[in-house]
């Protein structure tokens, strides 16, 4: 498939250069996304279908709706894999899962075979055919029983970057990814749930579904840090798909250099949804309403418009409540109309390039500088920032006065540019930017970890896909901000989704058993109305809490780790990091940062606490689980940080501690 690609001559089928350009364009992504992946075979799964749907023309050339039921077909066979695979005549060899054929391979069962014969699972060693498995779902004498190679693929070592789940996709999880484009979803799922895969294969699925319309709106993956989406970016061009943004809410804002930090309680007030009125506010009330009329000069002739004509104008502006930039484009128009309406009582027949060229008129827009100036959005922030009776005028009964406070600048700033916005900051500004000039909409967002979100970042994100729809992804349990958020609605009624649908996810399939029962201990002091993940692997996993001493003794516990298969992590509170790079680096333990893709040669990654989320590692080391807590401006941000530290191994999990352990492990 990729040669046909690769030799087809464009030469006769393009009118023009820029047609050329733009079909050559789209012949390189084609190649790439048929690009072989090393280790990854093209299929996973057989399904025998009984009466089976016979594949339309369209489904072979890669359509999604392309499934027609045909009446009297025997049984027919299909081969599920990652994408849509035909051979030199064009007929199918392999069926893309996110097709309609394949939804059976993921939810079909004993109770509800959906027409299903046989479902077969294959087994891969290194890209190499090793195993497979039968489920003769239609036999009333075949008892139902849990695949092993489902087993042995959610429990196989990681190595290198997340990779897709496409042959494991539960369930439950099927139900969440094909969902439809036009409603928001919000997944509430504990630590090994598989939230962050189920969200990135909605997209994939999404994009498979809907590919015109997203291609022309756009997709956007939005993740906490630098480290997570590195760690993630794999996953969607395995699946073929090339064209997805990821971001990080600080990179959605980033209209100012951030130089500087808040305090928390600085950052908790001005990551309150009230600063969106303070903010609006403070734009609105940049408008001056008129005292002189305006007067405009055309030939021999004066056209006058009074104050209170302008007036009127300038109200029912304010009144729709656009953006503050559309409203100052319309008001020369509105105007210059004025002025029309005069002419025309004259017995003039002025046409719209007459009013156009009122509109431009020095005296109109020397009017409308006057009373709808532009507005810089950072230096109108600053101002908020620094004169305490503007922030107090638009603050009134919003902000009491010890918020202000909080908030205001000690220091004078010479200008915008100069200023040490804090990421806080930029979420301001970029509200504010909104008010001015409407944002461009997305078709579809992917949030993850939105429970760390401030209501000012939910509204940051929800600007981008006020016309499209959003799946948010994350665990009320992980909030690790002092602004985490309380409930998913109030979330979501921040983002503009208040009538998104909320899942949950509870079986756990990355964490061990005894390692998530231990983890479990700390919900009913985090979050109490949360249900425990309940781990379905068959394998409880390696668990240990051991006392030491020193430093050395930590490393000793990472060379263990490092004896068994796959990657380790040892996780620590960030203070702790310089010491135990240091007895790593004496002990000749080479070691990765968060985000570094791990080798065979290295497969150990020093993780600060504050980093550590989202990630994931088939054994893990935990250094100082006090130290862990205390490294945060309160108990219960500490706790939370110290169940995600507590959730990240796949296979084993060592904690070890030389001070007291938190009394709220039992």
């Amino acid at each position: 498939m990729r040669e046909d690609v690769e030799n087809l001559d464009i030469r006769d089928v393009t009118a023009n250069w820029v047609n050329a350009e733009v079909l050559a364009r789209q012949i390189d992504e084609r190649i790439k996304a048929l690009a072989d992946l090393s280790h990854t075979p093209l299929f996973f799964g057989r399904l025998d279908y009984l009466h089976a749907p016979r594949l339309s023309a369209s489904l072979e050339r890669g359509d999604p709706h392309g499934a027609d039921q045909a009446e009297g077909t025997d049984g027919e066979r299909f081969y599920i894999g990652r994408r849509h695979v035909h051979d030199a005549d064009g007929d199918p060899m392999v069926i893309d899962w996110r097709a309609p054929v394949s939804q059976p391979f993921y939810r079909a069962s004993k109770k509800d075979p959906m027409d299903i014969g046989l479902r077969r699972r294959f087994g891969y060693t290194g890209g190499d055919l090793t195993a497979y498995e039968d489920e003769h779902l239609s036999d009333p004498a075949e008892a139902a029983t849990t695949s092993k190679l489902l087993q042995q693929e959610i429990e196989r070592p990681r190595v290198g970057p997340m990779r897709d789940i496409v042959a494991t996709i539960q369930p439950e999880q099927d139900e969440i990814v094909r969902s439809g484009l036009s409603g928001t979803v919000c997944v509430q799922g504990g630590p090994g749930t598989g939230k962050t895969a189920v969200g990135l294969h909605r997209v994939a699925y999404l994009l498979y579904a809907h590919r015109e319309r997203l291609a022309r709106t756009g997709t956007l993956v939005i993740g906490p840090n630098a480290s997570f989406l590195h760690y993630i970016e794999q996953v969607l061009p395995a699946l073929g798909e090339l064209e997805v943004r990821q971001a990080t809410v600080d990179d959605l804002v980033a209209h100012v250099d951030v130089r500087g930090t808040d305090t928390t309680a600085a950052a908790v007030v001005k990551g309150d949804a009230r600063m969106a009125e303070v903010l609006r506010r403070a734009v609105r009330a940049q408008v001056t309403m008129p005292t002189e009329p305006v007067v405009v000069v055309r030939g021999s002739r004066r056209w006058r418009v009074t104050a209170y004509e302008v007036e009127q104008i300038v109200r029912e502006l304010l009144d729709r409540d656009i953006r503050y930039g559309a409203a100052r484009e319309a008001l020369p128009q509105r105007i210059a109309h004025a002025v029309l309406v005069q002419m025309e009582r004259a017995g003039e027949a002025p046409d719209d390039r007459v009013q156009d060229a009122v509109a431009r008129n020095a005296a109109v827009k020397a009017a409308v500088k006057a009373i709808w100036p532009a507005v810089d959005p950072a230096k109108l922030v600053l101002r908020l920032l620094t004169d305490a009776d503007f922030l107090a005028g638009h603050a009134e009964g919003l902000l009491d006065e010890d918020e202000q406070k909080e908030i205001l600048w000690t220091r004078p700033v010479r200008s915008a540019k100069s200023a040490k916005w804090s990421p806080a900051d930029a979420v301001l500004i970029d509200e504010a930017t909104d008010l001015v000039q409407r944002t461009h909409s997305l078709g579809h967002v992917v949030l993850d970890e939105a429970q760390d979100l401030s209501p000012m970042q939910y509204r940051a994100v929800g600007r981008r896909c006020t016309t499209g729809s959003a799946t948010v992804l994350g665990d009320l349990a992980q909030g690790t901000t002092p602004w985490a958020t309380r409930s998913w609605e109030e979330a979501l009624a921040h983002l503009g989704k208040p009538d998104a649908v909320i899942e949950e996810l509870t079986a756990g399939f990355r964490v061990p058993t005894d390692v998530i029962a231990y983890a479990s201990r700390l919900l009913p002091h985090i979050a109490p109305g949360l249900t425990p993940v309940a781990s379905v692997r068959e394998n409880p996993g390696s668990f240990e809490v051991r006392p030491v001493t020193e430093a050395a003794d930590v490393v000793a516990a990472c060379a263990e780790s490092l004896r068994n298969e796959g990657s380790t992590g040892l996780i620590a509170a960030d203070a702790r990091i310089p010491v135990l790079a240091e007895a790593l680096a004496a002990a000749g333990i080479g070691c990765l940062g968060p985000g570094e893709e791990t080798t065979h040669e290295v497969r150990l990654t020093l993780v600060p606490a504050s980093l550590a989320k989202g990630l994931e590692y088939d054994y893990v080391v935990l250094d100082e689980p006090g130290a862990v807590v205390d490294g945060e401006p309160d108990e219960r941000t500490g706790l939370r940080r110290l169940y995600v530290a507590l959730t990240r191994a796949v296979s084993g999990l060592i904690v070890t501690h030389a001070a007291p352990l938190p009394p709220q492990l039992g």
